[in-house]
């Protein structure tokens, strides 16, 4: 995001408090309004819903400086999801009324808005596209590599995304094992170097490569 941009989002959410919590606690819960606009100032948010299996599905993803969710404050449209600490994180919250009128007077925010939402809506359709009929390896590649262009921390040896296999399968509703066997060849392949809690991509290039090849 442009600095200039950015700084003028900061500088509208500081007047509100400074507010913490911890890794697992709910922000908003499906079926109540959220309590405004939530500003990310450190840490990851995950959106989901669950299905009537009872497992959780994960829609979107959020990290600093973002700030949501903005379609229940300019639409009105009840929320449906549940917004969540992904990590430890710290927010500030700006009553809704307040948040559209400052997009509404700000039209370089608000163009930054719109084509942050337009690729996230890309995202969204490529992976409805893999749900609808792609397989379960093209589908955990597909959000691995999301996971590495978004939230991805660099390492010596590559990419590292910190997502369990319960949390790759929420996003790519997939069941874990499913996920497990899959991450399991990419390994055998030398795609990835797999752990507990951690997943590394030495060459994210190699492996959007191999979606193209293989998949």
């Amino acid at each position: 995001m442009d600095e200039r941009i950015s700084g003028k989002i900061e500088h509208f959410f500081a007047s509100y408090p400074l507010k913490n919590f911890k890794k697992g606690q709910i922000l908003v819960y499906a079926g109540e309004d959220p309590p405004g606009i939530i500003y990310l100032v450190k840490g990851e948010v995950r959106q989901y819903d669950i299905i009537s299996s009872g497992d959780e599905v994960d829609v979107n993803a959020f990290k600093p400086p973002a700030f949501f969710p903005m379609s229940w404050a300019i639409t009105k449209i009840p929320n449906e999801y549940f917004f969540e600490a992904k990590t430890s994180i710290s927010v500030r919250v700006a009553p809704a009324a307040q948040a559209v009128a400052f997009i509404q007077n700000n039209p370089d925010v608000a163009l930054n808005l719109l084509a942050r939402l337009y690729s996230g809506t890309n995202g969204m359709q490529r992976r409805m596209v893999l749900l609808m009929g792609g397989s379960a390896q093209s589908r955990t590649v597909f959000e691995l590599i999301v996971a590495c262009r978004r939230f991805g921390k660099p390492h010596p040896d590559g990419i590292q995304v910190d997502l369990t296999e319960k949390e790759l399968g929420a996003r790519a509703g997939l069941s874990r094992e499913t996920v497990s066997r899959q991450l399991k060849k990419l390994a055998d392949q030398k795609l990835i170097i797999r752990s507990y809690k951690h997943i590394l991509v030495p060459d994210v290039t190699k492996l959007e490569e191999y979606t193209k090849t293989s998949l």
